[in-house]
């Protein structure tokens, strides 16, 4: 068997990476869905194009985080990650399903954590995956079950909100300082980001400061506040800007207060993947993004 080589990764890889990641995850996606849930789709291009423009930030912003394998035949793995302050976070890793069980994904896995060897903690988005998630436990991570909540708003269910606005760069800032309060390490530059692909919303009282950031869909994409109150009156908000069928996502057993906010909407509560972290607490109030995280 023809062993792989690990290199660091370049920009002109990004679209094969994003080829690869589309692939391995609809392969993973079509091994665990549930028979009740809608068949997985492939990436959209759109999407795929939004993955190729957080792929080349980290690898502006980290490109000793971000790491591929290849064998004679090209590429069969890739590993992204970055460190923000003093948290190491995995943004991306796959390996192709043909090339799997020959430890590609250990090695790809141990190249990026070696980047974030000065950092006091971590923090990863974990699928389901039986394989991945004995890596990750076998790496030190604490495995936090995450829930989502998913189906049709009542729209007779929606509250009167208040005291939220629109957001923009002026607010990053005041975003890092939550960040850092909920879990312990700004975004810092990944907020330009964001802010590029998302619409951004804000929350600032005197009794409380929070945002979220809503995909194209009005769905939470990321939602930080510094107290359940303020978390939940921008959960409503991005809930009254969904039409059809939504999800809240990336809900642990510390956000009892989104799960609420779900089932008063009429809602249906789901199970799957985890929250992966070393040396901390699940962030709360805290919707995590499975990138950004």
């Amino acid at each position: 068997m023809t062993e792989a080589t690990i290199r660091p990764m370049a920009e002109a890889d990004l679209p094969t990476a994003e080829r690869l990641s589309s692939e391995g995850f609809l392969e993973l996606d079509s091994r665990m869905f549930r028979r009740s849930w809608p068949d997985p789709q492939p990436r959209s291009p759109d999407r795929g194009q939004d993955w190729i423009v957080r792929t080349r930030h980290f690898l502006q912003t980290d490109p000793g985080g971000c790491w591929v394998a290849e064998d004679p035949d090209g590429m069969v793995g890739f590993a992204t990650s970055y460190t923000r302050e003093l948290m190491w976070i995995l943004a991306t890793y796959a390996v192709r399903p043909g090339a799997q069980g020959r430890g590609i994904g250990k090695a790809l896995l141990a190249a990026a954590l070696h980047h974030g060897r000065g950092c006091l903690r971590g923090m990863l988005s974990a699928s389901s995956d039986p394989k991945a998630t004995r890596r990750y436990r076998q790496a030190g991570f604490s495995l936090h079950p995450q829930m989502f909540l998913a189906g049709t708003v009542d729209r007779s269910a929606l509250p009167v909100v208040e005291r939220v606005r629109e957001g923009s760069s002026g607010d990053i800032e005041l975003m890092d300082s939550i960040d850092r309060r909920t879990r312990g390490a700004a975004h810092g530059p990944d907020h330009e980001v964001m802010l590029r692909l998302w619409r951004l919303l804000v929350s600032d009282t005197s009794t409380g400061s929070g945002y979220a950031y809503l995909d194209t869909t009005g769905r939470v994409a990321l939602l930080a506040a510094t107290n359940r109150r303020t978390a939940t009156r921008l959960l409503w908000e991005s809930l009254a800007s969904t039409e059809g069928k939504t999800e809240i996502g990336h809900v642990t057993a510390v956000n009892e207060w989104a799960i609420d906010v779900g089932l008063e909407a009429r809602l249906d509560l789901h199970q799957e993947g985890y929250l992966a972290l070393r040396n901390m607490k699940p962030p709360a109030p805290y919707l995590h993004n499975g990138v950004f995280l």
